[in-house]
């Protein structure tokens, strides 16, 4: 089956362009102009991945993908007119996989979006992590679990935090980090690791308030304790 992207974009030349794209490239798009053609057509799943623009009519894309994360790990990339580097850094806060600033070109979306969807794909890291105290890695269904709840990750949160899992004590640099969770680390900055990790310890901390697995060493990078 060829993978289904959702496509959810208010301007129509965009959206045409996209959706034309992603079909020659393999993919079934479907495509949405608001917020809520988006909400009914994630009832109607699966999708192998959304395509979100931040500026919808009727939503900001930003609060859609709270929505979405709130039940989900689906992959998400963001759409955006809005170039600053405090507004990449919110989208990827909030869950976001990737980020593109328009005008872009759909040749590269595909490729972000194939991108995306690899980094996703429960590949091993180096080696296989055993289960490590409070966490629990279900390779099969490419999820984690943390003190027995299932945690709900992006793609790249799931591929940061089982690198940490897979190496306990180990002390991660931010550039080795990018190296694991993205297939071009040039394209990404350091304070978007800083972003992850910090999704990724408020998610812990829903599950248990007292919880503070990730040590950051300030000035390099991040490890996950040993003693758990």
């Amino acid at each position: 089956m060829k993978p289904r992207i959702l496509v959810v974009e208010d301007e129509p030349t965009i959206l045409d362009n996209i959706t034309y794209s992603l079909g020659t490239e393999g993919f079934e798009p479907h495509g949405c102009a608001t917020g809520g053609e988006a909400r009914a057509a994630l009832s109607r799943g699966p999708w192998a991945l959304v395509v979100l623009d931040v500026g919808l009519p009727d939503v900001v894309g930003f609060d859609l993908c709270r929505e979405i994360r709130r039940t989900s790990n689906l992959p998400i990339i963001f759409l955006t007119a809005r170039a600053s580097e405090v507004d990449r850094v919110v989208g990827l806060e909030l869950g976001g996989d990737d980020y593109m600033v328009k005008p872009f070109s759909p040749r590269e979306l595909c490729a972000r979006v194939k991108a995306v969807l690899r980094r996703f794909s429960p590949a091993p890291v180096e080696s296989a992590p055993a289960p490590h105290g409070a966490f629990r890695i279900d390779e099969d269904r490419a999820q984690i679990h943390f003190s027995g709840v299932r945690l709900i990750l992006s793609g790249t949160e799931h591929r940061l935090l089982r690198a940490l899992c897979a190496k306990p004590g180990r002390v991660f640099s931010r550039a080795q980090l990018m190296e694991i969770a993205w297939d071009d680390p040039g394209a990404a900055l350091e304070r978007t690791v800083d972003a992850h990790i910090k999704s990724i310890r408020a998610k812990l901390k829903e599950v248990s308030r007292d919880a503070d697995p990730i040590e950051t060493h300030r000035g390099f990078g991040y490890s996950l304790r040993e003693n758990l």
